[in-house]
């Protein structure tokens, strides 16, 4: 069974910075690329950041390209995403998601099937 558990959400102010954090267990960890989508309320899960299975190559939403830094620690088997000059509108539910594929680096349907169970992000005004 994969296991994905996120942690590093909170409250922030407009502006300021998160670092949040994706351990994974249970699976291959650096065969696959990783993930991370946010979901407001009401609204569809939206696609925010990927990574390739090395590291190597990242691929971001336009929304948050040259704000947030997705990377991974293969070693550790975790991931990550810095989040920095945070915005209102940035408020959601991160999830940590992993693909069955290697490559894959933007919301392609069917590519991503493995889910953690979310970290509340809440930034502040």
């Amino acid at each position: 069974q994969v296991q994905l558990v996120e942690s590093g959400g909170g409250l922030v102010q407009a502006g300021g910075s998160l670092r949040l954090s994706c351990a994974a267990s249970g699976r291959t960890f650096s065969n696959n690329a990783m993930g991370w989508f946010r979901q407001a309320p009401g609204k569809e899960r939206e696609f925010v950041a990927a990574i390739n299975w090395s590291g190597r190559r990242t691929g971001y939403a336009d929304s948050v390209k040259g704000r947030f830094t997705i990377s991974r620690d293969n070693a550790k088997a975790t991931v990550y995403l810095q989040m920095n000059s945070l915005k209102p509108e940035d408020t959601a539910v991160y999830y940590c998601a992993g693909s069955s594929l290697s490559n894959i680096l933007d919301e392609t349907s069917g590519g991503w099937v493995y889910w953690g169970q979310g970290t509340q992000v809440t930034v502040s005004s």
